[in-house]
C-alpha cells in the first residue's frame, strides 16, 4: 500500500513530537509543525532518516559537543539548526 501525503505528514508530526528526549521532542516537534507542510519531498526522507538516529546524538550534534556524520548535514539540519537557534525558547 501507497502512503499518501497526508498520512505521511501525520506519521512524520508523530515521530517528531513523540521521541525518548524531552528537549529533542520540543526541537523537532515545534520544527515539524512550522516548516513541515513545506518541506520537498527530498527533505521529508531526509528528515525521516534524522528521525531514525538516537536523539543524544542528535542533540549533541546541536550543541557542538559531537561532529555531526556528513550524511546528516543536509539542507533541512541545517533549517532544523537555524530554527532552534533563532527560537531560544524551544529547548
Amino acid at each position: 500500500m501507497i502512503e499518501s501525503a497526508d498520512i505521511r505528514l501525520k506519521r512524520l508530526k508523530f515521530r517528531a513530537w513523540h521521541r525518548g528526549m524531552k528537549e529533542m521532542d520540543l526541537v523537532l516537534g515545534r520544527f515539524f509543525d512550522a516548516h513541515g507542510a513545506t518541506l520537498s519531498p527530498q527533505q521529508l526522507d531526509d528528515f525521516e532518516a534524522l528521525l531514525d538516529e538516537a536523539d543524544a546524538d542528535m542533540y549533541a550534534w546541536m550543541c557542538g559537543r559531537q561532529e555531526q556524520p556528513a550524511a546528516f548535514n543536509t539542507a533541512v539540519w541545517q533549517q532544523i539548526v537555524q530554527f532552534w537557534d533563532s527560537n531560544p525558547n524551544v529547548s
